[in-house]
């Protein structure tokens, strides 16, 4: 069974007349696309599974904007008709899209303001978790401002925090949605493995620890798995920013690479290059909000000028990688053996680091 974890982050109180300190409200965001993902495979999606889900579950992130969620529910449904219009897929992905996303400060997060792509995902919105102010938004926001209102209704949700999938009212904090829900409370796919219903009540279903591997041959599982990342923290050669939702982390091909030099050869020093990098951060040191690193083998997001770690799971930690089809690097939860691999495809010697 899935083991839910919290990452609760401390910030500094923005006032020094005793008020209560804000703190972050996190999940195990990878949790959030394994059934999807293991739903795409067994669909025949082979290698188009893992980059999407893993570009889908970083817009869970507290610096991802409004719709970058629904954006990539859209792609999930794109591919699930793609794949004979697999109901158990567009189910799971319509339960994705409802996925409460992390907030930095205890405040609920605002609501995407435009309609989706796929008439699967209209109506649909995430849940907040309960330990998010039902009344203030991120940025301070109170209820009827922009952004307070799903797209498309016009009073305020009651209850406050609810979704579809889950009406009533939000969840609890760090868990998923997915092991919750017994389907996504609208028509357009089957219900998941826990089978039909209301949506109120706890599903028989749980996150399979191993969703998340890629076929045997065609590179490593990304097991808990954060969002790859091209470049890393305080790397001035890549810009240590995190990338537009979607980033190309494909696993590499059976026998792929082949060292040939190219961007693939640079890809693979370069990702050395930021290992090496990362074995000399902490959690203490200075960052600038929207870097993210590998750090004592978790995956580092900095919020407030603090890096938030979210540890691996599945026995991997956070390494970067070189990217297989373009220029650049990720960074994702993997095996010592399988980066080592990877980095040796590229031509590049001497191990992780260099």
């Amino acid at each position: 069974m899935v083991q839910i974890s919290l990452l609760f982050v401390a910030l500094a109180a923005v006032s020094v007349n005793g008020a209560p300190l804000k703190k972050r409200i996190a999940q195990v965001i990878a949790e959030s696309t394994q059934q999807w993902e293991k739903a795409c495979i067994a669909a025949g999606g082979g290698q188009q599974c893992n980059p999407l889900s893993v570009a889908s579950f970083s817009t869970l992130l507290a610096a991802a904007g409004p719709c970058g969620q629904q954006d990539q529910a859209d792609k999930m449904i794109d591919l699930a008709k793609q794949l004979n219009n697999d109901a158990t897929m567009i189910s799971l992905a319509q339960i994705f899209a409802q996925q409460p996303r992390n907030t930095p400060s205890s405040q609920s997060v605002p609501y995407c303001q435009k309609a989706p792509k796929n008439q699967q995902l209209n109506g649909l919105f995430q849940c907040q978790f309960q330990g998010a102010d039902p009344q203030t938004f991120v940025g301070g926001a109170k209820v009827g401002a922009p952004g307070t209102i799903p797209f498309g209704q016009n009073k305020p949700l009651n209850p406050a925090g609810s979704c579809k999938a889950n009406p009533g009212g939000p969840i609890p904090d760090g868990t998923q949605l997915v092991n919750i829900a017994k389907n996504p409370g609208v028509g357009g796919g089957k219900g998941q493995a826990g089978g039909n219903g209301n949506g109120n009540g706890q599903s028989n279903a749980k996150g399979n620890q191993g969703a998340n591997n890629a076929p045997a041959g065609n590179g490593a599982a990304n097991n808990g798995a954060p969002p790859p990342v091209q470049g890393g923290a305080k790397a001035p050669e890549t810009g240590a920013k995190a990338p537009e939702a979607g980033a190309n982390n494909a696993p590499a091909a059976a026998g792929g690479g082949g060292g040939g030099g190219g961007f693939k050869l640079q890809n693979g020093k370069d990702a050395q290059a930021l290992n090496a990098e990362f074995e000399g951060l902490t959690a203490g040191s200075p960052c600038q909000d929207g870097d993210q690193a590998c750090i004592d083998g978790g995956f580092a997001q900095c919020v407030g000028g603090k890096f938030a770690i979210t540890q691996c799971s599945g026995g991997t930690k956070c390494i970067a990688l070189p990217l297989v089809n373009k220029p650049g690097t990720s960074i994702t939860c993997t095996t010592d053996a399988d980066a080592e691999a990877r980095i040796k495809a590229t031509g590049a010697t001497g191990g992780i680091s260099g």
